[in-house]
């Protein structure tokens, strides 16, 4: 996979937050040396997020956020502003950028207080100081309670130092996730049980099966691509017992049942709660199926938009499932895209995909507004697992996650 084929979600994400017209993309422009951002005098010209997926050396793959203005106004104005900070949900790493022609404001006191609140590494730039000559950095710099990085878009003063702080700043564990990489062992066979349905992209092999191949040769293993079809012809001729399985839980109860019990086996999904998220969390967010009664409400919340077939599993397969494994009569309600839902407190079980869309930073956001409401949450592997009566087999791999599971007996 090379870095310009690295999906969003595995990215770096650096945003740009500030007022209006202090210069944020002009920045990006000149960070990138690429006309990116559109660039104008007027107030406003950004209006929505922007996302910009690139490679920036010697980071590597990033997506570099251009953002409303925070002193935006009016009706569109809070909306845009809205946007803005849910963008904070999802940064790796702040870039406030203050208008030196303006100094510091309350609103930029109040941004960086918001991006303090999330605990993200923050850069200050002090932009136009080729204008804003009367501008005293020391006591812009006192204001804030940060260092400012002098810039101007015009020379290119600073924007070497900018990168350079972005290099400084950025999480040293970014990068360093591995789906299966650190569980497996150079040579070692493993099967990876991919159903061509309905569903399936035609051509093509879906975000989370590629991520998971990849990840397996890079750990200089052999990777065994079949059917759920194949699977049991496939484990008799390879000539050789595979470490692992891993499978599309929608396969996992025909796949658990060919596959022997001394063989490990989890699946795609399973390995996204790890990577992305909160595998221990997800275990006990299944649980919750046991308690559930007539009347809840269940938010089925997917990270992505996409075409919906007729046996769609967000918004088909996963509510007839959970009915009739619990028997009662509930409510489902669905969210998708990047907009997670305010109201998670009118919800008894948050049900989520797997997040192959999402960086782990809002995946993490996410898990973490259901824990701070007290909701429950699982992601859609662990769910199919636990209701298929093999969630203990599929989370063997993870000694650490085994411990919190109890027989529902």
């Amino acid at each position: 996979m090379s870095l310009n084929a690295t999906p969003r979600g595995d990215r770096v994400h650096i945003a740009l937050f500030g007022r209006r017209n202090a210069g944020k993309s002009s920045i990006i422009n000149s960070i990138t040396n690429q006309d990116i951002a559109l660039v104008s005098s007027v107030k406003g010209t950004t209006t929505d997020p922007v996302y910009k997926a690139m490679e920036l050396l010697p980071i590597g793959p990033i997506v570099i956020i251009d953002t409303a203005g925070l002193d935006d106004s009016g009706e569109l104005g809070s909306l845009r502003k809205k946007k803005t900070y849910e963008v904070l949900n999802k940064t790796d790493i702040a870039i406030l950028v203050i208008d030196a022609t303006q100094g510091v404001t309350e609103f930029d006191k109040n941004i960086l207080k918001e991006i303090n609140n999330k605990n993200l590494p923050v850069i200050g730039v002090l932009n136009k100081v080729d204008v804003g000559l009367d501008i005293n950095v020391s006591e812009s710099e006192e204001k804030l309670g940060i260092k400012l990085i002098s810039v101007s878009t015009i020379s290119k003063t600073g924007i070497e130092d900018v990168k350079l702080e972005l290099i400084k700043k950025t999480p040293d564990d970014m990068g360093k996730y591995k789906l299966v990489g650190d569980l497996i062992n150079p040579g070692d066979f493993i099967v990876l049980v991919t159903p061509i349905d309905t569903a399936a992209p035609k051509g093509r092999m879906i975000l989370p099966q590629q991520q998971v191949i990849r990840d397996v040769i890079d750990a200089d293993a052999i990777a065994i691509v079949t059917k759920e079809t194949e699977l049991k012809e496939t484990l008799e001729n390879i000539g050789k017992k595979p470490a692992m399985v891993i499978t599309d839980s929608q396969a996992f109860s025909k796949v658990s049942k060919e596959t022997p019990e001394d063989i490990l086996l989890t699946s795609f999904s399973i390995l996204f709660a790890r990577y992305k998220g909160d595998l221990l969390s997800m275990v006990e967010g299944a649980k919750t199926l046991e308690k559930l009664k007539d009347g809840d409400k269940i938010l089925i919340s997917e990270g992505c938009t996409h075409h919906r077939q007729t046996d769609d599993i967000g918004t088909v397969k996963m509510p007839r499932w959970i009915s009739e494994y619990t028997g009662e009569n509930l409510t489902f309600e669905f969210s998708s895209g990047m907009k997670y839902p305010d109201n998670l407190n009118e919800y008894s079980l948050v049900v989520h995909c797997g997040g192959c869309m999402l960086n782990k930073k809002e995946m993490l956001y996410r898990i973490n507004e259901s824990k701070l409401k007290e909701i429950p949450i699982v992601n859609y592997g662990v769910l199919i697992a636990y209701m298929k009566g093999i969630l203990k087999r599929a989370v063997k791999p993870f000694p650490e996650v085994e411990m919190l599971l109890e027989d529902k007996d």
